[in-house]
């Protein structure tokens, strides 16, 4: 179907919340703007000296020098974010909290406080619905926004809308996003990393050779190590280079999907629609210790981990309004190999007690001869708390009747 010659030109913009854990921490401690901070790792003795100085004195009181350093932590937590101030010294998201105190061990480490970003998440995604109400949900920091037919959306190819939105969060929030606006999702999302932090980039299909080919393959969304790694074996280093590749002999190395896709993707071609509304398919927690532990000897510390875990999870149902039936566990050992098990219910729950009991049968399902470096659980097959009370009324009972009638016969 050919496009309307006067049809409005598709603009859809990236949204990233800029540094969103680190900034929302500095607005609870403006005094560490500027040095270097890194989010992350579990709850440590230091944490509970920070915490018990903020009940004694407001948080923006506390002294600098009372902050915990980087270079005191021991253990193996992972970077959850950090200050561009921290970048710097190139530690970054999922790095290794003991490498990143060798890169910078001067950077003032602070626990993970979900329960603020969650807000500060909600408080920002309100805005954008208000201003331009089709968007798309990409995760605590981040969202797709259908510029097109939103007053505003066309000006400056969406740059007085983009500055509109900003400008919005800010004055509510005072925290900074970047933005991308392009002809679609995959365009914005890199055109949002042009200009940070606070920044904004327009991009028209026009600038693809320009802005976009001199870039580095890993720079799409969708190509991670391993591709990148075998495009470099293979002489490809830039999205330019991709994109000089036949379609045919992408396919060739990199199978029918991918290879017609990373022709597209070279070429600026996505035709993926903003989506306002995804089910999820599962929802899961888990955790990696600060230590191996052992099933037998680590027993009472374990079980605590496990039933907390179900217990997340069910909170987590239950403030989404959803239901599950199938429980699953995820394991990984010190050696990390990782090993899942599942089970499926008669019906649907968010009961706690009930996803431990049978999480718990799953675990049981498992030879616990090695030590565990990760522990999680997991409730699939969903289902909105209101679908499955329709279901109870209505179809659970016709199958009830059909298994008597069954059995019958």
């Amino acid at each position: 179907m050919s496009t309307p010659l006067n049809a409005p030109l598709r603009r859809i913009a990236h949204l990233d919340m800029d540094a969103f854990y680190a900034s929302v921490e500095l607005l609870r401690y403006p005094q560490l703007k500027g040095l270097p901070v890194v989010i992350g790792g579990g709850r440590r003795a230091q944490n509970d000296d920070l915490q018990a100085a903020q009940d004694e004195r407001a948080p923006h009181s506390i002294p600098v020098a009372d902050f915990p350093r980087l270079k005191d932590y021991s253990g193996r937590g992972v970077i959850t974010t950090a200050t561009y101030a921290a970048r710097q010294f190139g530690v970054g998201s999922a790095m290794g909290l003991m490498k990143a105190a060798r890169l910078c061990p001067q950077a003032i480490l602070l626990p993970v406080d979900f329960a603020a970003y969650r807000h500060y998440s909600r408080t920002f995604k309100d805005i954008i619905l208000d201003i331009a109400p089709l968007m798309e949900d990409r995760g605590i920091d981040e969202v797709y926004i259908d510029f097109t037919q939103v007053p505003g959306g066309q000006r400056e190819g969406g740059r007085v809308l983009a500055r509109l939105i900003q400008k919005a969060i800010y004055d509510a929030t005072a925290l900074t996003c970047s933005v991308g606006v392009a002809p679609n999702k995959l365009l914005a999302k890199m055109a949002s990393e042009f200009n940070k932090p606070n920044g904004i980039a327009i991009v028209f299909e026009d600038d693809l050779e320009g802005r976009f080919w001199p870039l580095a393959c890993r720079k799409i969304n969708g190509i991670g190590p391993k591709a990148d790694e075998k495009l470099q074996q293979l002489g490809i280093h830039t999205i330019g280079e991709l994109a000089q590749k036949d379609v045919g002999w992408l396919i060739d190395h990199f199978g029918q999907k991918t290879g017609a896709w990373m022709f597209d993707a070279a070429h600026g071609i996505d035709c993926r629609p903003v989506v306002l509304e995804s089910e999820p398919v599962s929802i899961s927690r888990e955790t990696t210790f600060e230590r191996d532990l052992h099933a037998v000897r680590d027993r009472a510390e374990l079980g605590a981990i496990f039933t907390r875990l179900c217990e997340q999870v069910a909170q987590d149902l239950q403030r989404k309004g959803y239901v599950g039936k199938t429980i699953g566990i995820k394991l990984r050992f010190d050696d990390f190999k990782s090993v899942t098990r599942d089970l499926t219910l008669p019906d649907h729950t968010f009961d706690a007690a009930t996803i431990r009991h049978h999480a718990g049968l799953c675990l049981k399902r498992i030879a616990l001869q090695q030590k565990l470096r990760l522990l999680g659980v997991r409730v699939g097959s969903l289902m909105t708390a209101a679908e499955h009370h329709l279901w109870r009324q209505h179809e659970a009972p016709l199958q009830q009747v059909q298994t008597a009638m069954d059995l019958e016969t």
